[in-house]
């Protein structure tokens, strides 16, 4: 059992360093929105272009956007899954979570490999379960 609590322990770690690196990678689209708003506000184009440059701008706006929202939220229940971790709560939430890491590749893969299997093992199930209170009378 003070295996498997050790090993929470450095799972939870890894899943706040993991959370930090998939904010930096969803700010990557930053320079896009950048060039987005410059495109919609009219500081790379002439008033007479005839081209569209605004819709094009809304377009980067746009995806831009969408990723860094979710890169951002993709992040935050990372390490929302590791503080849970830690605290031994929201057994469910955790599983679900080291799933979708297996998606951010080649460290989240890892991470979420490793943490599915041990959160597969009884001993680990078990000290996610919630003690009973006993009423008194």
């Amino acid at each position: 059992m003070n295996q498997d609590s050790d090993l929470l322990r450095i799972l939870a770690a890894f899943h706040f360093v993991v959370a930090g690196m998939a904010v930096l990678v969803s700010l990557f689209p930053a320079v896009h929105l950048f060039v987005g708003i410059c495109l919609v506000s009219g500081v790379f184009t002439d008033p007479g272009e005839p081209f569209p440059f605004a819709l094009v701008g809304w377009l980067f706006i746009g995806l831009a956007s969408c990723w860094i929202c979710c890169g951002l939220l993709f992040a935050s229940c990372l390490a929302v899954a590791g503080r849970m971790l830690l605290k031994r709560r929201g057994y469910l939430f955790c599983l679900v979570m080291a799933g979708l890491a297996c998606m951010f590749m080649p460290f989240g893969t890892a991470l979420g490999a490793i943490t599915l299997i041990t959160l597969m093992k009884d001993s680990v199930k078990a000290q996610f379960q919630r003690p009973t209170v006993k009423s008194s009378g």
